[in-house]
């Protein structure tokens, strides 16, 4: 007997329809999700989409062009996982049914899906496209031309020029593109390798800076193994699990053989997905070990800072209000909050003001924003009204997305505040002892 056409769902990343149906249909998600916040549409919520879901897989839906929008205008920012008393794996579900329709071929995908594949294949996870595409706007930078440019975006991208505008301004400095031995303090405490990632170097290099330096400080040998990868993150987000794949067991493959005994991730979507490896093997009996025994290592970088004693010894003062914004990898997916907290609540004269939905996404979510650009924009605002409430001249965040998001909407919003990740501003304080 030939099977439903319409499951539509091929491929070795199907759903699991025990996990699809472990929903209750309690509703305590939808205060939790920003696009059913942002519609009030039962089916852009979790719960919606977990029906949609379930009904491709029993053979009532097809996976077509009226309900594959539905799928794609997910975050994937998990809040829903926190708030779930059925501990339903949504961020797997999610990953798994986009990866199940892109097995599939299926010509009805939204053409966000593809401008996505393009940009993850072909630029984000080769490192010399990614640097040839950034170059001209990195040299425009480099003759201050940014102030120039801006009206045209504006006009010219609409919702969509926030995080453009972002990118611009994070050109100017000086990208971070070193591998190796990046500190060795007289008698290391550990040796730990850090995650250069794909974009973080390009766009972000002064949160590896940072990074590299508190690490040292702390007593911490730092390693970047030259043969690391983008993490897959991205990839695995957009049902490219192939590739996602392909990029873990280079990371494996890299960071085992650098011998440390921590990997330290600053991104905290790329923390989680390395953290979950183990579900990209789930069928493969060869690889899977290994994964679950990297993903042992892998270490967010505010929760290792805080696990060695006297992190918070040392510091100068910092005479300014911050906010934290719980970047939704850091929180809901890998369920760290205190961390970055403890970190900024150790700095001297810090006032910290807490935004009144700090776990809420700000819109970033990897490519979300150049793909979904009016919902982006739509959840951006959101945050930006939380933060302007604060009266915050710092945005402290735990992922370059978050920062570059943030940053870009304080532009265009022209508030009097900076978005930094959490470890500039610990940074920060210890230079400001000298």
């Amino acid at each position: 007997m030939t099977a439903p056409p319409a499951t539509r769902f091929t491929g070795p990343d199907v759903p699991l329809l025990a996990d699809v149906r472990s929903c209750i249909h309690c509703g305590f998600c939808l205060p939790s999700c920003p696009t059913y916040i942002a519609t009030g549409s039962e089916l852009e919520s979790p719960r919606g989409r977990l029906h949609l879901i379930g009904a491709i897989m029993d053979g009532r839906l097809e996976a077509n062009e009226h309900v594959l929008p539905h799928l794609d205008l997910c975050l994937q920012c998990r809040a829903c996982e926190t708030a779930c008393p059925s501990n339903v794996p949504f961020g797997q579900i999610m990953e798994d049914a986009r990866a199940a329709v892109v097995a599939s071929g299926s010509a009805t995908r939204p053409r966000s899906w593809s401008l996505r594949m393009l940009l993850l294949r072909n630029v984000i996870a080769r490192p010399e496209v990614l640097r040839t595409a950034l170059a001209p706007a990195r040299l425009a930078t480099r003759f201050g031309l940014q102030e120039t440019v801006r009206p045209w975006l504006r006009r010219t991208l609409g919702d969509r020029s926030a995080a453009v505008e972002a990118q611009l301004d994070a050109l100017v400095a000086r990208p971070f593109r070193r591998a190796g031995v990046l500190a060795r303090p007289p008698e290391p405490r550990a040796r730990v390798a850090l995650l250069t990632g794909c974009v973080h170097g390009e766009l972000t290099p002064r949160m590896h800076e940072a990074t590299v330096r508190v690490l040292a400080r702390l007593g911490c040998e730092v390693v970047a193994p030259p043969a690391q990868a983008c993490c897959g993150a991205l990839h695995a987000h957009a049902g490219d699990a192939e590739g996602a794949r392909a990029l873990a067991k280079r990371n494996i493959v890299a960071f085992e053989a650098a011998q440390v005994d921590a990997v330290i991730v600053n991104a905290a979507g790329c923390g989680a997905a390395m953290k979950e490896y183990a579900h990209l093997f789930r069928n493969d009996p060869d690889w899977l070990p290994r994964a679950e025994r990297f993903a042992d290592t892998v270490h967010d970088a505010t929760e290792y800072v805080t696990s060695i004693e006297g992190f918070d010894r040392g510091l100068g003062p910092i005479d300014a209000v911050a906010t934290l914004q719980d970047s939704c990898h850091l929180a809901h997916a890998q369920g760290i909050r205190e961390a970055p907290r403890r970190i900024l609540q150790a700095i001297p004269g810090l006032q910290i003001r807490e935004l009144k939905t700090p776990d809420r996404c700000c819109g970033a979510a990897g490519l979300f924003s150049l793909v979904q650009p009016e919902m982006s924009h739509t959840v951006l605002e959101a945050k930006l009204d939380d933060i302007e409430a604060t009266g915050a001249e710092v945005v402290c965040t735990s992922n370059p997305g978050c920062t570059l998001q943030i940053a870009g909407g304080i532009v265009s919003r022209g508030l009097e505040s900076r978005a930094m990740h959490v470890l500039e501003l610990l940074d920060e304080s210890y230079r400001a002892r000298r």
